[in-house]
């Protein structure tokens, strides 16, 4: 196919230039509806993309020309059977992989760093979860990766297990040896299902980690906004047949009409077009120049006192294979700093905004987009920072903290949990019962306690932390409060 064409774009821009009299939805009629307010701020031109279906811009949910066309070409840019566009992020595809790949009952391998999106798929499909743990990467406080003997060793008492899901590039960059996990996987006659949200780019260059479709994956899901052009909520879900898992393969796309919306934006099915054009024409420039930025960056930091980054010389260590050089995870826990303080004063104080923050550390995520500017300010915040705090100024102070936590007992699946009565009791006296709820960080969204899960002491003081410190979690009430947790009502 020919990577240099945008069916759907030009099938809209086509669409638009016929001036229809329009009476479908949405009801701002191309540019004209929407809000002098914003339109006095941003112009008109980009409202008139937001159409609908019409007998020139084809049906997500059943496409047979553009969209049909647009995906295609994606398909063969990364080298899968079959691409699948996603407007409710990568959310829905992590979903509709576990529900075509495991049934009420059936058991699904389950990487305990996975995001909330894989309890949500369980609790659709009534799979049971087998976890298999990460490593973890001490000295930077952060999970490693899944280990293929791990992996191993999970299907060795637990061979029924339908696929495995893990994520890899994690939030960190962290990379596991999916090769190798791929080939477990498959001499078990089970799908590896990967949460690719974090990299649609490392396809486009050699100094980058292999991608999963070409490490030996079933399904990702990409989350193309976050590391190319697309705009926020646009991903992709890809297909590619090993001869395992056939039929579940299959579903995938019928599964996807349970938990994607039947009003597909536009807009964003365009920016996908888009994004996927600019990679396959400049993928490799765009790609040089995010390195090149966040290797610079990298070494102006290491040489700052009391500040590291982490680079690649924790591959293979902790599970890890390969690390995306474009991730900035930055600590300055020498000189006194969380990576919670330190983030806020990056905001504050220098208007440098970074992805997230954790106990010890911060990340910048690192595009061809960013400009030298934006890594100058933030090299040159934290030598600032240095400066003060290594004279003495202390004002943020470090509190215990459990480095790492084991995860607890599993009494009811994440399904029969959230669909079983429950009460609220004092978060305080939540040790030993049984929750009726998730809790996670966010970011990175990883689920420290899952519905259907004994609330051990461990977890609950660490959650207790996150509570004290008023760090944002999910699972809490609408005031961002926990002071009572959802508990099973025996």
């Amino acid at each position: 196919m020919n990577q240099n064409q945008t069916p759907l774009l030009d099938s809209i821009t086509d669409f638009i230039e016929t001036k229809p009299a329009y009476f479908r939805i949405p009801g701002h009629r191309l540019d004209r509806g929407i809000s002098p307010r914003w339109t006095n701020k941003v112009g008109n031109d980009i409202f008139a993309y937001d159409v609908t279906e019409t007998p020139m811009t084809d049906d997500l949910h059943s496409p047979r020309e553009a969209i049909y066309q647009a995906q295609k070409l994606y398909g063969e840019l990364y080298g899968a059977d079959r691409s699948l566009f996603l407007v409710n992020g990568s959310t829905c595809g992590n979903e509709a992989m576990i529900l075509s790949a495991a049934c009420e009952g059936e058991s699904v391998m389950i990487a305990r760093n996975a995001h909330k999106s894989a309890m949500m798929g369980l609790i659709l499909s009534g799979a049971k979860p087998v976890y298999v743990m990460p490593e973890v990467l001490d000295e930077w406080g952060i999970q490693g990766g899944i280990t293929p003997l791990a992996v191993k060793d999970c299907f060795a008492k637990n061979p029924d297990c339908k696929a495995l899901f893990l994520v890899s590039p994690s939030y960190y960059g962290v990379c596991s040896d999916l090769a190798a996990i791929a080939d477990i996987c498959h001499e078990y006659g089970a799908l590896l299902l990967v949460d690719e949200a974090h990299g649609g780019h490392v396809y486009f260059h050699d100094s980058l980690p292999m991608g999963a479709l070409a490490a030996g994956a079933d399904m990702c899901v990409q989350s193309m906004h976050k590391v190319t052009g697309a705009l926020t909520q646009s991903s992709v879900l890809h297909i590619k047949h090993h001869g395992v898992g056939v039929a579940a393969l299959e579903k995938a796309a019928e599964n996807l009409h349970l938990v994607q919306s039947t009003s597909p934006s536009y807009l964003l099915m365009a920016s996908l077009d888009c994004a996927r054009y600019e990679l396959a024409m400049h993928g490799i420039e765009m790609m040089d120049k995010a390195l090149e930025l966040a290797d610079w960056a990298r070494e102006q930091v290491n040489a700052i006192d009391g500040f590291r980054c982490m680079d690649r010389c924790v591959s293979e260590r902790a599970g890890i294979q390969d690390l995306d050089r474009t991730r900035l995870v930055i600590s300055a826990s020498s000189i006194g700093l969380t990576g919670y303080a330190l983030e806020t004063l990056l905001f504050e104080q220098y208007a440098v905004n970074m992805e997230l923050s954790d106990y010890h550390n911060v990340l910048a995520i690192v595009t061809y987009a960013n400009e030298k500017e934006d890594l100058a300010r933030l090299v040159e915040a934290c030598s600032e920072i240095s400066r003060i705090y290594t004279k003495g100024t202390t004002v943020y102070k470090k509190q215990d903290f459990l480095q790492t936590v084991q995860f607890p007992k599993q009494v009811l699946t994440p399904r029969r949990a959230y669909f079983s009565k429950t009460k609220k009791i004092p978060w305080k006296n939540a040790v030993g019962k049984i929750s009726g709820q998730m809790i996670a960080p966010y970011p990175p969204g990883i689920p420290i306690l899952y519905p259907g899960e004994q609330i051990s002491e461990q977890v609950w003081e660490y959650i207790e932390f996150f509570r004290r410190s008023g760090r944002h979690m999910h699972g809490t009430d609408s005031k961002g409060n926990l002071d009572e947790i959802k508990v099973i009502d025996e």
